[in-house]
């Protein structure tokens, strides 16, 4: 009963995806909601961007890129709001707290390895938006953040693009036959993401 209840609301939602995808607006609903998935957004661009693009294959590395673009952009935007709470709220805090030693070792070692996190982040379910605020936060070489995500967002949305145009009906056939295990399997790829921020 909940298994058929819960493929009911998937297959609605995916449904719902495919019916904006076909409209004219759809490719700024895409873009929108990757740039504010980097900062805010709970909801990945992934679940847009694979209907968008089984309904448009013909663009599929067209809407890779878009959603590219728009994803980086929306990581400065995190940036700058990790960027202002560190000078607003997290540095007089941990020094009211006699922790800023410690922080600004953390910082040290965000510098030295941050790059690896960006990219592993981008590439991962791994909220996105977490470590764009946290390299805002320690100050994360905007150079080294840019080139990290251009290079892990850009992998994977442009995987997705091939492999949906490499394999455009079948892929779909798929997607749609077991489109209530793929999006468990996502939800917990996400949950994981999150639960490992606990060990970082």
């Amino acid at each position: 009963m909940i298994k058929e209840l819960y493929n009911k609301v998937i297959k609605k939602m995916y449904d719902w995806a495919m019916s904006i995808a076909a409209k004219s607006n759809a490719v700024w609903a895409l873009v929108v909601i990757s740039f504010i998935e980097s900062s805010f957004f709970p909801i990945p661009p992934d679940i847009f961007l694979i209907p968008l693009i089984l309904a448009q294959r013909e663009k599929a590395f067209r809407l890779a890129l878009y959603c590219t673009i728009a994803s980086v952009l929306g990581g400065y935007f995190g940036y700058g709001i990790g960027y202002l709470l560190d000078e607003t709220v997290l540095t007089p805090l941990l020094t009211d707290w006699h922790m800023i030693d410690a922080f600004n070792r953390f910082k040290d070692w965000y510098n030295e390895w941050g790059s690896w996190v960006v990219f592993i982040a981008g590439t991962t379910p791994f909220p996105y938006k977490i470590v764009t605020i946290a390299s805002g936060a320690v100050g994360l070489n905007l150079f080294v953040f840019t080139i990290a995500s251009v290079i892990s967002r850009g992998l994977r949305f442009f995987l997705i693009a091939w492999l949906l145009y490499r394999f455009g009906k079948p892929m779909k056939e798929y997607i749609e036959k077991n489109l209530g295990w793929l999006s468990i399997l996502f939800v917990l790829l996400l949950l994981c993401g999150f639960l490992l921020i606990k060990f970082i």
